[in-house]
């Protein structure tokens, strides 16, 4: 015959009567009466066939049995509550937008950092435009974004800035005669508009070679020699060349690079304080 389990009721007030080492405050903490957790010890006491309390009109003591058991009831009660906690505790989760300009070599360092100020948080991570992402984030999509400044936008912190170069390959030559060929990201592209807004500006005559759709495209496209691009030299691959001064091309500005977060809680402002780190 298979003995009946243990009733946690008694052993949480077992445990209550041992810690408060009084019925009457036991009583208290589980909003009960003196009586109903007398009769809880009681069974708990004959289901265990032994005392666990040695009692006197004035002292409660812990019987040697019962300080023996004390440890185990404990860790009981933990292992419940952990239980039925794990049925209502949903993970944390933070939607990051990352413009792909700000996204490069970097970026498993970045998502490291924030791993490593909460393990427990579900991070989840999306590429694109800055325009694309600022409106994500504006519809509620996402709980921040780190992209480049914005001059319509005053609700960001500024993270860094970025510095950017006119970047084509080693054995790329430009002829005199001809359009400068430009590879670009595709519209929308702040980076790209100002770009050809300074070429234009300057009087560069340009031409388009190669749109694409992320920058680690337009980087390839660089070294495949179709032209010159507009890139941070932290996005080119190693071997690229900066031909703007060689070229009497315009200076490029630094970019600032803002975080716009929602995030409210300390766990996830740890979090997103790590991409400025």
């Amino acid at each position: 015959m298979i003995d009946p389990p243990l009733d946690l009721d008694a052993v949480r007030a077992f445990v209550h009567i041992a810690e408060l080492q009084s019925f009457t405050r036991a009583a208290e903490a589980m909003g009960t009466s003196q009586a109903a957790v007398s009769l809880k010890l009681k069974r708990l006491e004959e289901r265990l066939a032994c005392r666990l309390f040695e009692r006197s009109p004035r002292f409660v003591h812990l019987s040697a049995r019962g300080s023996a058991f004390l440890d185990q009831a404990r860790a009981l009660l933990e292992a419940h509550d952990r239980a039925i906690a794990s049925l209502y505790e949903q993970r944390r989760r933070l939607i990051v937008g990352i413009s792909d300009h700000v996204a490069g070599p970097e970026l498993p360092a970045l998502i490291a950092r924030m791993n490593a100020q909460d393990p427990q948080l579900v991070i989840e991570i999306r590429i694109g435009s800055s325009v694309d992402l600022l409106q994500q984030f504006d519809r509620r999509e996402l709980d921040a974004v780190l992209v480049r400044l914005r001059s319509d936008r005053d609700d960001g912190t500024l993270i860094a800035e970025e510095r950017f170069g006119w970047f084509a390959a080693p054995s790329w030559q430009h002829r005199p005669d001809e359009p400068l060929p430009i590879a670009t990201m595709a519209e929308p592209c702040g980076v790209r508009a100002l770009a050809c807004h300074l070429l234009d500006g300057a009087d560069v005559r340009w031409r388009e070679t190669f749109v694409g759709g992320g920058v680690n495209a337009v980087a390839a496209a660089v070294m495949a020699g179709l032209g010159v691009a507009a890139l941070s030299p932290r996005m080119v691959p190693f071997g690229a060349m900066d031909v703007g001064r060689r070229l009497g091309l315009p200076d490029l500005p630094r970019q600032p690079i803002m975080l716009h977060s929602r995030a409210r809680d300390a766990l996830s402002h740890g979090a997103l304080n790590a991409l400025g780190s």
